[in-house]
């Protein structure tokens, strides 16, 4: 099980916010950088980023600090990044800057062809990321719902080649309510590739009650407001989901 740390960047800097919304942002730290390996120091194994900016303008709009921590730890562990990806040449960019994984949303949702020809083009680096509430994906940095069922939606990005999909229950995002298990083991066993979890992370339960479904097809968690608040120790929680699946 991996436990991933989120950096979520606005305006350059590592912030967290509640259920999406810009104006609930609180700023943890002003050096992305720093605070990324600050978890790679403590045994992350993959870290996650975010471009909040880029999210809701459909561009990226903090890669400067993005490349400075793709510099700094993309040659140890893996990064992923979603948020204003919208274009086969800004995918290449990123995945030359050294990034791992690129993760579509919104355009993934909207234009299905562009992620079936990211999946042609970029074979093994590309993740979806669905967010849902009630069973429906919402878009635009959750600003809009559809009526998309995001267990149909993944089986047929499942289809195109995409490597995994990150599920966030977006009702329950940056609230420490905890993670929804049941809607991601639903997703899960209806697909053959990897989910993984996001959204409510909020102690060590939460991440002991995800091992014990791993076999179902979870590969890993989202860490975020929880690693940041001290509601839960990061690396002693990725030691004991280590202790209890190996």
């Amino acid at each position: 099980m991996l436990l991933i740390p989120a950096i979520d960047l606005k305006d350059g800097h590592c912030v967290r916010l509640q259920q999406g919304d810009m104006k609930l942002a609180t700023t943890f730290s002003e050096e992305p950088a720093v605070m990324a390996r600050s978890w790679v120091d403590k045994g992350a194994r993959r870290v996650h980023l975010v471009d909040l900016n880029g999210a809701f303008a459909g561009q990226p709009k903090n890669e400067a600090a993005i490349r400075k921590i793709l510099k700094d730890i993309g040659s140890e562990v893996d990064v992923q990044l979603g948020g204003g990806i919208r274009d086969l040449d800004t995918i290449e960019r990123y995945l030359d800057a050294g990034l791992r994984y690129v993760i579509i949303g919104t355009a993934a949702v909207r234009n299905p062809g562009f992620l079936q020809d990211a999946c042609t083009a970029f074979g093994g680096h590309i993740i979806v990321g669905l967010d849902a509430k009630d069973g429906k994906v919402a878009t635009d940095g959750w600003s809009k719902l559809t009526r998309h069922d995001v267990v149909d939606l993944g089986k047929k990005f499942e289809d195109f080649g995409v490597e995994s999909i990150i599920y966030t229950d977006i009702g329950r995002d940056g609230m420490l309510t905890g993670i929804n298990i049941e809607a991601t083991v639903r997703l899960a066993q209806a697909l053959t590739i990897p989910v993984i979890a996001s959204g409510g992370l909020s102690k060590l339960a939460d991440i002991e009650a995800l091992c014990a479904v791993e076999d179902e097809g979870i590969e890993g968690v989202i860490c975020g407001r929880a690693i940041y608040s001290g509601d839960l120790d990061f690396e002693a929680a990725q030691a004991r989901a280590d202790e209890l699946n190996g």
